[in-house]
């Protein structure tokens, strides 16, 4: 399954490095973006695992970047 996300109030380009490599580390994921340009995270993971990965991937992003919303694109 692969899914997008808008992280509204990202202004960090190192913090957006660093959630895509807390995303990817993730068991399941097979692939994760951030663009820090577009605000998007693009996450590709097992079809039967995803909504786990979803929710640990918005507790990463809260844990780095507390003011971050993350909302379906």
């Amino acid at each position: 399954m692969k899914k997008t996300f808008k992280l509204e109030g990202l202004d960090c380009a190192n913090c957006a490095a660093k959630i895509e490599t807390s995303v990817k580390a993730l068991e399941g994921v097979t692939a994760a973006t951030v663009n820090f340009m577009t605000t998007k995270m693009v996450i590709e993971g097992d079809d039967e695992a995803f909504e786990g990965i979803v929710e640990k991937a918005k507790a990463i992003v809260k844990k780095l970047e507390p003011d971050v919303i993350v909302k379906k694109a």
